[in-house]
């Protein structure tokens, strides 16, 4: 079993999506993100599953997501901004080279909007993120390896910083002039 290269966490809005990709392009490895495993195996959006089935299931959907993405994927890994919330989790990702991407309110409103379908925002979502990072700054700290502001940067200003803070080298260029 090889372990992710990268593990990304963070709040929504902190472009885990965005930098996992290109990460994943820079270094020549597969890209995976536990939200969109869990929308597989739901055969529906994350936003259905908490009106349908509620939060608790999806925690449980995401437990098993970031257990089976940890065993199998040895790229760069996103999860999603709750998965450091549980114990396990946190207890499967400790070791592994995570970054915690780090945002403030105002760029994280500016990338996700306030009618983007994101269940835990959708009641007051400026202060429902307050309250979140609040809860969850600690958690992301604690199984960082790196943290990194993603204010004022590009998506490849981050994934550089990124790949700096975690001693990644980027994949060789292939050489077209020849």
């Amino acid at each position: 079993m090889t372990p992710p290269v990268a593990v990304l966490v963070g709040p929504p809005g902190a472009g885990k999506s965005t930098i996992g990709a290109l990460l994943a392009e820079r270094l020549g490895t597969g890209y995976r993100d536990t939200d969109a495993d869990i929308e597989r195996t739901a055969g529906k959006p994350i936003p259905e599953i908490f009106l349908d089935e509620g939060e608790p299931h999806f925690r449980e959907l995401e437990r098993a997501a970031v257990r089976t993405a940890v065993a199998e994927h040895p790229g760069v890994l996103a999860l999603g901004g709750g998965a450091v919330m549980d114990a396990g989790t946190r207890a499967l990702i400790t070791g592994l080279p995570v970054v915690f991407l780090d945002v403030e309110l105002a760029d994280a409103v500016h990338r996700v909007g306030l009618d983007a379908p994101r269940p835990l925002l959708a009641v007051n979502p400026r202060k429902r993120w307050r309250e979140l990072m609040e809860a969850r700054r600690p958690l992301y700290t604690e199984v960082a390896r790196a943290v990194v502001g993603t204010g004022g940067r590009t998506p490849a200003q981050v994934a550089d910083a990124v790949m700096e803070a975690l001693g990644l080298p980027a994949a060789p260029t292939p050489d077209t002039t020849q």
